[in-house]
């Protein structure tokens, strides 16, 4: 068996020889468009419909219009038919649609909306594409042979404006790509006539913004835009344009950016909802049809649609980012050019399709010129020319006899002996030859506008005005100044919903939104767990945990996950950095830090302490020092004064109103005496009056500081009962030393 025949090959020779002709190719014939604005398969696309006479005609079926587009891009009809879809009115691609049509070709802001098959629907040139034939048949521009030298195809279309930025233009060579976006019709055709003008000056301002076909909003950014139109490179913002509806409370999406399609911006607000970050709405709905986009918002009730959507354009594709690449073919050359550049090389391409038309009239008037000149010549013997015709025995032998008698050439010969025999009279020979003049005058002019850039340019300014006159449209993309957009605050981004916390004594956190509660209130815990405290707030609410070691955490609602009854919870040390032995005690939401924090301590003594305390420029999660370092024997969040009740280890009880205790800026301020000792007596709970049952408050009532009075027997059983039920007994089982204050 012979060895096999292992070759060398050099890497780069093999790429050089084997993939750069097809990248050229890529980049050359297929993904980027010329100085025309056309890629190759929309010109081939264009020129075939031009030949079948589509610019002035009825509507033909696609089928007939992709079959014979085949004849010089054979590329598949489905690719053909894609290109014509997207040049279309009815797909809305195109700021200026090339072809007109019938039937379903689908939306360009919609990926779910397929075009109907080319069997069903019609289609013919827009009034506009004429344009892009004007003089075609006047050597305009060169011709080559189709791809198997049956017929002959344009190289570029001799448009009679730029074209190149009228319409959005994207494609993906190899290595390369482009990304032009549109600029209103009007608008270019005053901003190009400035520059032929020479008030290059004036072209930015003209050129105000891109526009484009599916409108929106442009968020204006003058030194980006500048920058695109010098270099050809940078980006702008488009955003969605919305109604309200104030009768059915609703939001309704009219307009979207032109990079974005329906189906994303849907998908996207589905997965917000849930995850729980866009509870404003209850329902999205496309309500697109023939009138055109919409998609209809149905919101909850109290919900601000200004803030809403003001999320929705931070959150998803309702506002989005048209990166631009003016990456375009010049002579055979890919180059990124800036607006004023494209305009440049958009003026050489049209100047060399005028000279070549204005030679082509030059030439064929020089031949009518030059017949002329030989019925001239005739003129001065009519009968002698007669003569020769009829006295000449061979056919042959006419033309050179006329050539030999009048000295004229065998052109003008071939000419004057093919003028039928009616017209052999003076009248009509002197009617011909009359032209003579003006003939001359026109070839002198022609010969004047080959040679004159200035006639040229002014030539090309008339085109423009009639073009703008003539198709011309108000411009859909409106321009909105980014200074005059109100920065969104980070409120703002977060979700608006009421909710409740509830924190277990084993450390477990719940937050459990107030839609997710009716009637479901049995909540999953871990055995012999049980909860402690339970708090209402609101998503944007701050949550202050005070621990045991005398600290404060500070954690942001909208940040945690938001659960369910039937979960265990969030682990607490998960979220914020305590100790292995420290303990939750306490929760608090607030808002604005308005109110008081009443901190109850063994000695009797109690702290008030402004919620504002704990507030924070920085985002600082851990507050050491939020009260002092004394037994504590209750915590309570004044959200204003009321009156508590203070019970002591001998059974005394104390009834006061908070607004006897000053407040005090320190957090680990010790406070003031609230309940005086007897007998070495204690603070052991501070309760509320509605946790317990008292036959005579009043009876227990003084001034602070006080002692407080003895339990009368009506009142035992049942301060005894609240007080082992209230929270601040689970709050003491979590102290130091928590069996013996029980025992007490």
């Amino acid at each position: 068996m012979k060895e096999p025949v292992i070759q060398k090959l050099d890497v780069l020779e093999t790429l050089e020889t084997n993939y750069m002709p097809y990248a050229m190719s890529v980049i050359i014939s297929r993904a980027l468009p010329e100085i025309d604005g056309l890629k190759p398969s929309h010109r081939k696309l264009l020129y075939t419909m031009y030949g079948m006479g589509l610019l002035k005609g009825n509507l033909t079926k696609s089928a007939n219009i992709v079959g014979q587009t085949m004849k010089i891009h054979p590329h598949g009809d489905m690719a053909i038919y894609e290109t014509m879809v997207r040049m279309t009115k009815g797909n809305e691609s195109l700021l200026m649609p090339l072809v007109e049509s019938k039937g379903n070709f689908g939306r360009c802001y919609s990926r779910d909306m397929a075009f109907a098959s080319p069997r069903y629907t019609e289609a013919k040139l827009m009034p506009v594409a004429s344009e892009f034939f004007q003089a075609i048949n006047k050597d305009t521009v060169p011709f080559v042979p189709n791809y198997d030298n049956t017929s002959k195809e344009p190289v570029l279309l001799p448009v009679t404006f730029p074209s190149i930025l009228a319409n959005p233009n994207q494609g993906i060579a190899v290595g390369m790509a482009s990304n032009i976006c549109s600029f209103n019709l009007t608008e270019l055709c005053d901003a190009t006539i400035a520059f032929l003008e020479d008030k290059q000056e004036e072209v930015f301002s003209l050129l105000k913004a891109p526009d484009f076909s599916t409108g929106a909003e442009l968020l204006y950014d003058k030194q980006e835009l500048e920058r695109i139109y010098r270099t050809g490179h940078g980006s702008f913002s488009l955003r969605a344009v919305y109604q309200y509806n104030k009768e059915d409370h609703c939001i309704e999406i009219i307009e979207i950016p032109y990079t974005t399609t329906l189906e994303a911006i849907m998908e996207k607000m589905v997965a917000l909802m849930k995850a729980g970050k866009l509870k404003e709405v209850n329902d999205i709905r496309d309500e697109t049809d023939l009138k055109g986009l919409k998609l209809t918002l149905d919101l909850k009730r109290n919900t601000d649609p200004k803030q809403l959507m003001t999320r929705l354009f931070r959150q998803t594709s309702l506002q989005d980012t048209f990166s631009c690449n003016f990456n375009l073919i010049v002579n055979g050359h890919p180059k990124v050019l800036g607006v004023l550049e494209i305009l440049k090389e958009w003026l050489f391409f049209r100047q060399d399709c005028l000279k070549r038309q204005f030679a082509y009239e030059k030439t064929e008037q020089e031949k009518t010129l030059h017949l002329l000149k030989g019925l001239e010549k005739i003129l001065l013997d009519i009968d002698k020319a007669i003569q020769i015709i009829r006295e000449t025995q061979k056919e042959k032998e006419v033309v050179p006899n006329l050539m030999t008698a009048f000295t004229i050439d065998e052109v003008q010969a071939e000419y004057i002996a093919e003028i039928k025999l009616r017209h052999l009279n003076r009248e009509y020979l002197l009617k011909q030859t009359k032209q003579l003049k003006s003939l001359r005058e026109s070839i002198a002019d022609l010969e004047a506008l080959i040679e004159s850039p200035e006639r040229q340019k002014a030539y090309i300014i008339n085109d423009l005005k009639r073009v703008r006159d003539h198709h011309g449209q108000p411009r859909r993309t409106k321009i909105i100044d980014r200074e005059d957009i109100p920065q969104a605050s980070p409120a703002v981004m977060i979700s608006h919903y009421k909710l409740k916390v509830f924190l277990t004594r084993d450390g477990y956190l719940k937050k459990i939104p107030s839609t997710s509660l009716r009637g479901n209130f049995d909540h999953k815990l871990k055995p012999k767990d049980y909860i402690i405290q339970e708090i209402e707030g609101e998503n944007k609410d701050d949550l202050i945990l005070f621990s045991s070691a005398q600290k404060a955490y500070k954690l942001k609602l909208y940040e945690i996950e938001d659960l369910k009854t039937s979960d265990l919870g969030l682990y607490l040390p998960n979220l914020v950095p305590a100790e292995p032995d420290e303990k939750m005690l306490y929760m608090v939401t607030t808002s604005d830090y308005a109110g008081h924090m009443l901190f109850a301590y063994e000695n009797g003594k109690m702290a008030k302490i402004p919620l504002s305390a704990y507030e924070t420029k920085t985002n600082r999660k851990v507050l050491a020092n939020a009260f002092a370092s004394q037994p504590l024997r209750g915590i309570r969040f004044l959200e204003q004064d009321e009156t508590l009740l203070a019970v002591s280890s001998i059974n005394k009880v104390l009834v006061f109103n908070t607004s006897q205790i000053n407040s005090k800026a320190t957090r680990h301020s010790l406070g003031v005496q609230v309940l005086k000792s007897k007998k070495n007596s204690e603070l052991i709970a501070m309760l509320t009056l509605e946790q317990v049952q008292l036959e005579d408050p009043d009876y227990y009532h003084a001034n602070v500081p006080a002692v407080g009075s003895y339990l009368k027997k009506t009142d035992s059983l049942s301060l005894a009962e609240r007080v082992e039920a209230s929270e601040n007994i689970s709050l003491l089982e979590l102290l130091p030393g928590s069996e013996e204050n029980m025992d007490t």
